[in-house]
């Protein structure tokens, strides 16, 4: 009887349909980690490795009529993404197909638990993406004032565009709590309810870069660790790999459980600067 009553359990939970939402939403909560390249994603599993192909810029050379043009040939640039972080959630639930059938129940617990996914998935890629920078490219900011929050930003920009981003291509700047607060003060008409901005996480532009508030930044206990890039400078993939259930073993209900895997990596170091600001 017990067998019986497992097994039309596991049939009657919706893995699939979960692990979708689960998915879409925690995207939504990514504010380090949506500024970053995605297009790597595919079928990922934890201790997989991906192929990145990069693309080799041709030399531009002087043509001199009636003479032979010289054929380059462009090799490539091959790095690898290894999906080397596992983040899980596992939580208790009395009976799972009446939650099912209680509208909003499984969405709240799925929605605390893809929050805690974000913030340690955007909290991983925000060290990465700090201790991958190139030497040449932190600046060290120091304490925030409403003097210098803006001054900080402006080195970081110059260093980019040094490497040749270009100054119409949109930025995102992920700054600390203090530092969005002396800009608000210092410039208080970039901020605004703008839509778009709110989508990319962002509370105001500046000089085509999107200013976006979060605490998940890297804290070396002396710094913090702010982030200012292109879209392409940070490659992810991740997926939520396994959501499955199981009863508890000594009890009556059971553990909803999920894994979220991804890789992180720096691939176009020249495309991000960092500002070391005090902690």
């Amino acid at each position: 009887m017990m067998k019986l009553f497992i097994q039309k359990f596991a049939a009657n939970f919706k893995p699939t349909f979960w692990s979708k939402y689960c998915q879409t939403e925690l995207a939504k909560d990514l504010i380090i980690a949506n500024w970053c390249d995605y297009k790597f994603e595919g079928e990922i599993q934890h201790g997989k490795r991906l192929e990145i192909v990069g693309a080799v810029r041709p030399t531009v050379k002087t043509y001199t009529e009636g003479t032979d043009i010289e054929i380059e040939t462009l090799g490539d640039t091959i790095q690898h993404l290894d999906i080397e972080y596992a983040d899980y959630f596992a939580f208790y639930v009395d009976d799972v197909e009446k939650a099912q059938s209680t509208p909003g129940y499984l969405d709240t617990q799925f929605n605390e638990s893809k929050k805690a996914l974000a913030e340690k998935e955007d909290a991983t890629v925000g060290k990465v993406a700090a201790t991958g920078a190139s030497s040449d490219m932190i600046i060290e900011g120091g304490a925030i004032t409403s003097d210098n929050c803006l001054t900080v930003i402006d080195e970081a920009l110059v260093k980019l565009y040094k490497n040749n981003v270009s100054t119409k291509e949109e930025l995102a700047a992920d700054l600390t709590p203090e530092h969005i607060v002396a800009c608000r003060n210092k410039l208080a008409s970039l901020f605004s309810e703008n839509v778009e901005y709110i989508k990319r996480g962002a509370v105001g532009k500046y000089n085509q870069t999107y200013l976006r508030l979060t605490n998940n930044l890297y804290n070396d206990e002396t710094n913090i660790h702010e982030l200012v890039r292109t879209k392409k400078a940070v490659a992810v993939a991740n997926q939520i790999d396994k959501l499955e259930t199981c009863r508890k073993e000594k009890g009556f209900g059971s553990i909803v459980k999920g894994l979220n895997v991804y890789g992180v990596k720096v691939v176009r170091p020249k495309e991000l600067a960092v500002i070391k600001v005090s902690a």
